[in-house]
């Protein structure tokens, strides 16, 4: 698995824990509001100016970010 700097990470795991607070709370403005802006931060992150982001490294990143779900 491939290295990612630790503030995308964690934008990640905030990004997909947001995504199920919504999904069991639909229509709430500032949940909906929060993942706007933290898929902004992990679209536009440094770290994908250096490379271009392939299918493989968002799948290595989204893994990374439900693994926090289990608390990994």
């Amino acid at each position: 698995m491939r290295s990612f700097p630790a503030d995308l990470a964690r934008a990640q795991q905030e990004w997909s824990a947001t995504y199920r607070q919504l999904a069991e709370r639909p229509g709430r403005t500032e949940l909906r509001r929060r993942l706007h802006l933290l898929s902004a931060q992990v679209f536009f992150h440094p770290y994908w100016q250096q490379r271009r982001p392939n299918p493989a490294a968002w799948w290595e990143l989204r893994a990374l970010g439900r693994s926090d779900r289990a608390g990994n």
